[in-house]
């Protein structure tokens, strides 16, 4: 079976693998305070642009997300998120269980528009009760979105500049950074993500190593104590190297955006090729994961030798997901083309 499930089925790149092995006798200090962890972040802080930003190496993207926001929140505050933000769908109610609620906006596209953003905030402090209400607390999207899109720079430079406004922290979701960074057309770089927002991450999990999240606070913005509060979350690593490892193999010349890049690649070939075969795109997606609408003859032709995700009906279609990551192999994207 050739797998377009997700893009953490594989292990790690094998030059995080010869790396780990290398270091696997070496004796080092936990919870992150060891020498490779101190080089993976001035690698990041280089990457990014921000010497002095704050870098934290986390276990995995809902604990990140759960950790950051809790840690940015007071206790009557919440989370303003689109309907289709990972953290209102797919994270099993983390944020609520954190003691936070989640705002859902509209989604367009996955995407959060910065009007809406604009006029829920106002139309909230417009109400004279608000005194009673879950008071928005920070403003969370995600880059690349849950449906695959990407935020241009424009729509990412009005959602902070709403957020500049009302005071809010803006909180980039980054499990699919590397993706959505090397997207097709994207106008947005690393750096300039780091110049909006306030906190942001970016995943390793999904893009190349074993596990791990790099949490970036670019203007030396930590909360306090947040080394604290992310081992009161449970995610805080005590073989902290093995994340530092990875990191820093990971920002070494490029690897992190090479690997996107090639995932990206893929999955414009298979997009390609399920247009030109004539079946209709759910979303316009330029980034690692492609929707289409199909039919239960083709899912059941395709399930024979595919794995693939079923998302929901639309119609009397099913909107299937495919993704590829940083291990797929151009064959096995052929291999589905001369499928369909």
């Amino acid at each position: 079976m050739i797998s377009f499930e997700s893009d953490y089925n594989n292990g790690c790149h094998e030059a995080i693998l010869k790396r780990l092995t290398e270091t696997n006798d070496e004796s080092a200090t936990g919870y992150g305070l060891d020498n490779y962890c101190t080089a993976a972040k001035e690698k990041t802080r280089t990457a990014c642009g921000k010497p002095e930003a704050d870098v934290f190496f986390l276990v995995g993207g809902t604990q990140t997300n759960a950790t950051v926001i809790d840690a940015m929140l007071q206790s009557y505050q919440g989370v303003l998120s689109v309907e289709t933000g990972h953290i209102n769908v797919h994270e099993s109610g983390a944020i609520e269980f954190g003691g936070h609620k989640v705002l859902a906006l509209p989604s367009h596209d996955g995407k959060m528009d910065a009007g809406e953003l604009a006029q829920w905030l106002q139309d909230f402090y417009a109400d004279p009760t608000y005194d009673h209400m879950v008071f928005p607390g920070i403003v969370y999207i995600t880059q690349a979105t849950e449906m695959g899109t990407v935020y241009t720079l424009a729509e990412l430079t009005s959602i902070s500049e709403v957020c500049k406004r009302y005071e809010l922290p803006l909180f980039i979701d980054g499990a699919r950074l590397g993706y959505g960074l090397m997207a097709e057309g994207s106008d947005v770089s690393l750096q300039q993500l780091a110049d909006l927002c306030d906190v942001f991450y970016i995943g390793g999990t999904k893009c190349g190593a074993f596990c791990g999240e790099a949490v970036v606070f670019p203007h030396h913005n930590a909360p306090a104590h947040f080394f604290t509060i992310v081992k009161q979350h449970g995610a805080l690593m005590a073989k902290g190297r093995l994340l530092g490892i990875q990191f820093d193999t990971l920002m070494q010349d490029g690897l992190y955006f090479k690997l996107a890049s090639h995932a990206v690649e893929q999955a414009m070939r298979l997009r390609d090729a399920f247009i030109a075969k004539g079946y209709k795109m759910y979303s316009n997606s330029p980034t690692n994961q492609q929707f289409v609408l199909l039919d239960k003859a083709t899912i059941e032709h395709l399930e024979k030798d595919f794995v693939f995700e079923q998302w929901y009906p639309v119609g009397e279609l099913m909107n299937c997901r495919f993704v590829t990551s940083w291990a797929t192999r151009p064959e096995d994207v052929d291999a589905l083309i001369a499928a369909l």
